[in-house]
């Protein structure tokens, strides 16, 4: 199972609308409001990191009032 976070920034007036949608993708596994330079902080795990990445572009950065995004893909120590 691969897992990534998304940071979003949402337009001012946006955010629960947008939090709504985000919530209802599926590989969403948590969503939560945030302080600082983003919005929203987004939890999507997925079997494969393309499938994962797939989600970030075609679903949640197409969803009206997401400004920009910042994805970070965990890996694995040894």
């Amino acid at each position: 199972m691969e897992t990534l976070y998304l940071l979003a920034e949402v337009d001012f007036g946006h955010l629960d609308a947008v939090l709504q949608r985000v919530r209802a993708i599926p590989h969403v596994v948590e969503v939560e409001a945030v302080t600082g330079p983003f919005d929203l902080i987004v939890k999507i795990q997925a079997e494969h990191i393309n499938e994962a990445l797939d989600i970030v572009m075609q679903r949640v950065r197409r969803i009206p009032g997401i400004r920009g995004t910042e994805t970070l893909v965990t890996v694995t120590g040894g």
